[in-house]
């Protein structure tokens, strides 16, 4: 098999998409350590749960969404259980299956951090960027994010990505 080297444009693009992914992950994880005393990734758990209805997930389908390890997520969720921000529940329709549902005083903490976090993904990416810049950004990291997904061009997906699973039904409790 002959190698497919990167041209030096590739080279060069490659080396600035390492670069600023680097340096913005770094200028969000300080903001939230600072401001909320969390990492990205727990600032991301209580993030996804406010907007899930009955700020309540499927512990698989949060993995999915995060784009994580299960296991992975389940060290977020032990340390944010821990801390009072989130709550496990049991699954009525799958026994094995869990849900995590975001508690009142994670949504506050949400609330308080939020503000800053906004502001420095605005200062560190948006504000950047061209409205033309911003629409061309979200359409290379969709298909980025498919190609590496395993999505096919009818839309659908692999299970062989870490985070997905075949699916067990499991409904929130409080939309039933």
């Amino acid at each position: 098999m002959t190698t497919r080297w990167l041209t030096p444009e590739e080279q060069r693009a490659w080396r600035a998409y390492i670069a600023a992914s680097r340096l913005l992950e770094d200028a969000i994880d300080r903001q939230l350590q600072q401001e909320g005393g969390m990492p990205h990734l727990f600032y991301s758990v209580l993030a996804n749960l406010s907007e899930a209805p009955g700020r309540r997930l499927r512990m698989t389908d949060l993995a999915e969404t995060l784009k994580i390890t299960r296991s992975r997520l389940t060290y977020a969720v032990t340390r944010l259980e821990r801390d009072g921000l989130v709550r496990r529940e049991d699954c009525p329709q799958d026994r094995r299956s869990s849900l995590t549902a975001l508690t009142d005083e994670g949504m506050a903490v949400l609330a308080r951090t939020a503000p800053g976090h906004v502001e420095t993904v605005r200062a560190t990416l948006f504000d950047r960027l061209t409205p033309e810049q911003v629409g061309q950004l979200e359409e290379i990291c969709t298909g980025i994010a498919r190609g590496l997904q395993g999505e096919d061009t009818a839309g659908a997906a692999t299970e062989d990505v870490p985070w997905r699973r075949r699916s067990s039904p499991c409904s929130d409790p409080a939309t039933e």
